[in-house]
């Protein structure tokens, strides 16, 4: 069943044909006023904060803080680019990096065994849900809301409600300690896999089936493509990156404990949905989503070191998906009373209850 319909509404070339200079900037400027706004933010707090922002230390904080949230963003945003939504990359994530660990320290298994375990369980978990909402019919966000708070529940289960902790290997520790060029490995993690996914979703067929049955899943089938197979397939690749934000949660905090994990749902929602409204805005995509993520990063950090209290993080993140929505919405409605006679194009933006 379908969460979300996809529309696209980045300008074309023959509707830029005819328009001026200064009318193409003006056309170019909601599609990528995300960019811009977190350019403007960046010079912003340089300015206001120019002995701690614009520095290497405040980039490492911000790379090494945000990257598992940019991973779960990406993870969300492949069903999403089908027309669901997955729910467990925030609950998941609990278990995950509680199993990376336990596997380890409680049953002495090595960690490269341990890491491909966890994966392969995102990815079965994944199946699991493209299943339910593929083959039982349930609609993606309530059966992602169960699977995610059986995870959830399985974390609470298996810790006891107790920490997880042991001596673990190096190179597990590694896996997200590793600096880089002067960064967290993780930031060069992000960059790599969404690299990939921008590949695979704007240059290949089965990025453009996707986004297909994303924008009408019945045209879609009506034409070929595999419905179901596609979209069991983005959920588990979903459940994998989850999986994998999981492994490198837990190589950064060395502990595992059910009450961390439940904080990065939102601001990873928040990513993808913020990701819809830039560079294509109408539908999600790879550098969108990436935007998205790095405006939340600057903002939070920026009012952070301005003095903001504890309370700043999640209202910022609360308050900006909820803009985020509100435009994607508006963008939707203005391209369907504006192009109806324009081909499909393909963004994620209304939530459906069916």
């Amino acid at each position: 069943m379908q969460s979300i319909e996809s529309t696209a509404l980045e300008p074309t070339r023959s509707e830029l044909a005819g328009l001026t200079a200064s009318q193409k900037i003006a056309r170019y400027i909601p599609v990528y006023g995300l960019v811009i706004l977190t350019v403007l933010l960046i010079i912003l707090f340089s300015i206001l904060l120019p002995a701690t922002f614009p520095t290497l230390l405040n980039l490492r904080s911000i790379v090494s803080d945000k990257a598992i949230i940019a991973l779960l963003s990406l993870a969300a945003m492949i069903p999403m680019a089908s027309g669901r939504i997955d729910l467990t990359v925030g609950y998941g994530i609990v278990l995950w990096h509680i199993l990376a660990i336990s596997l380890q320290t409680m049953f002495g298994v090595p960690w490269p065994v341990a890491v491909a375990i966890v994966l392969a369980l995102g990815a079965i978990t994944g199946f699991l849900n493209g299943l339910l909402v593929e083959v039982a019919r349930i609609d993606s966000f309530i059966a992602t809301l169960g699977t995610g708070t059986i995870l959830y529940a399985l974390a609470l289960w298996h810790t006891g409600g107790r920490q997880v902790v042991g001596v673990l290997p190096e190179g597990f520790y590694a896996l997200n300690g590793t600096m880089v060029l002067g960064l967290p490995i993780t930031g060069f993690y992000v960059l790599l896999l969404a690299g990939a996914l921008w590949l695979i979703l704007e240059y290949l067929p089965i990025g453009r089936y996707v986004y297909a049955i994303g924008a009408n899943p019945k045209a879609a089938a009506l034409n070929g493509i595999p419905v179901r197979r596609f979209v069991i397939g983005a959920f588990v690749s979903s459940g994998t990156l989850a999986a994998l934000a999981g492994v490198l949660l837990a190589s950064k905090l060395r502990i595992g404990q059910a009450s961390v994990g439940l904080e990065y749902l939102l601001p990873a929602l928040v990513g993808a949905f913020l990701g819809s409204t830039t560079i294509k805005p109408g539908r999600v995509n790879v550098w969108g989503t990436m935007t998205g993520v790095i405006i939340l990063a600057v903002g939070i950090s920026g009012i952070q070191q301005t003095g903001g209290s504890f309370f700043v993080e999640p209202l910022f993140n609360g308050v900006t998906l909820l803009v985020a929505i509100g435009i994607a919405g508006y963008a939707q409605r203005k391209r369907g009373a504006a192009g109806k006679a324009a081909a499909p194009g393909l963004l994620p933006t209304k939530t459906q209850n069916n």
